[in-house]
């Protein structure tokens, strides 16, 4: 390599800029937080660090005298932007956990952070734990939210006021100037079953910014699926999805195929364990054969 070569590649490194996450984790210590006394450490690590991005807790058991005090550090950090907070109620009463959550997320909306991902995987608080964040999820913390992961909840029902919270988020962001702009939506293993699933699709034609979707082991039928094909095609940029172990039958994975036709971008599928059924299989290779120019990869389970 030449020696203008080296001072070119010299000048291309120092103009580039590298986004760097600022967090403070307290992943997978197995810390029983009950009262506030017990969340000194989080507490004390989140009041001195110069910048808090991102906070990890999972893998710890938080009550709600815990969650009150991590959450007064917080109401301070307008920089906040990622809470990692899977399995993080492990152990804990079902009445325990909304309040928590409600403490948590009222803190940062208090702060005035704008939340870039919001991780609640793991935690099993049903409907009444949506209940207990929607607040946030409706505040303008939330205008600036990618990344949804919402994996094995036991959400049921509560799917329902999901949608209808992504719904009112949008709506609510987009007469501030700023439209919620989703594009990670991680819901599997919830029970959310045809209700849920026809709510959803509903948000996700609202939403029109999804890149990622990934709904799968819901007791979804061809109904739900139906509605969710359709909600696809307005969501140009998507390319990743994933509904393995739900139920098309032919019906469901006809609607399918003519919706993916559409998404140009696509590249990841994943249909396993779907019943597709062999008319479904087809209509899917026709339009896999003919169109979907991105797809690197694909897996269907015809039976």
């Amino acid at each position: 390599m030449s020696t203008s070569d080296i001072s070119s590649v010299t000048n291309l490194l120092a103009e580039a800029k590298v986004d760097k996450i600022n967090e403070v984790s307290f992943k997978g210590q197995s810390l029983k937080l009950d009262e506030a006394k017990d969340a000194l450490p989080i507490v004390k690590a989140i009041e001195e660090a110069k910048d808090v991005q991102s906070l990890r807790l999972e893998g710890n058991t938080l009550g709600v005298e815990a969650a009150e005090a991590i959450a007064k550090a917080l109401e301070k950090r307008p920089e906040f932007q990622r809470a990692r907070w899977s399995d993080m109620f492990t152990g804990r009463l079902r009445s325990e956990i909304p309040p928590a959550l409600r403490s948590l997320g009222g803190a940062i909306i208090k702060s005035g952070a704008r939340l870039v991902e919001l991780d609640l995987s793991d935690n099993a608080f049903g409907p009444d734990g949506v209940k207990a964040f929607k607040e946030l999820l409706t505040s303008t913390a939330c205008y600036s939210l990618q990344e949804l992961r919402l994996n094995n909840n036991g959400l049921g029902l509560g799917g329902k006021i999901l949608a209808e919270a992504l719904i009112e988020c949008h709506k609510l962001s987009t007469q501030a100037g700023k439209p919620l702009e989703l594009k990670v939506f991680i819901c599997g293993r919830n029970r959310l079953e045809n209700p849920c699933a026809i709510a959803l699709a509903k948000a996700f034609k609202t939403l029109k910014s999804l890149e990622e979707i990934a709904m799968f082991q819901n007791g979804i039928n061809h109904e739900g699926i139906t509605a969710l094909a359709e909600s696809l095609v307005y969501n140009k940029n998507l390319k990743v999805i994933n509904l393995n172990d739900n139920t098309f039958t032919a019906k469901g994975a006809i609607s399918m195929a003519k919706s993916i036709e559409h998404l140009d971008k696509l590249e990841v599928i994943n249909f396993g364990d779907c019943l597709v059924k062999s008319e479904g299989a087809e209509a899917l290779a026709d339009t896999l054969k003919n169109g979907v120019p991105a797809l690197k990869v694909c897996k269907i389970r015809v039976a």
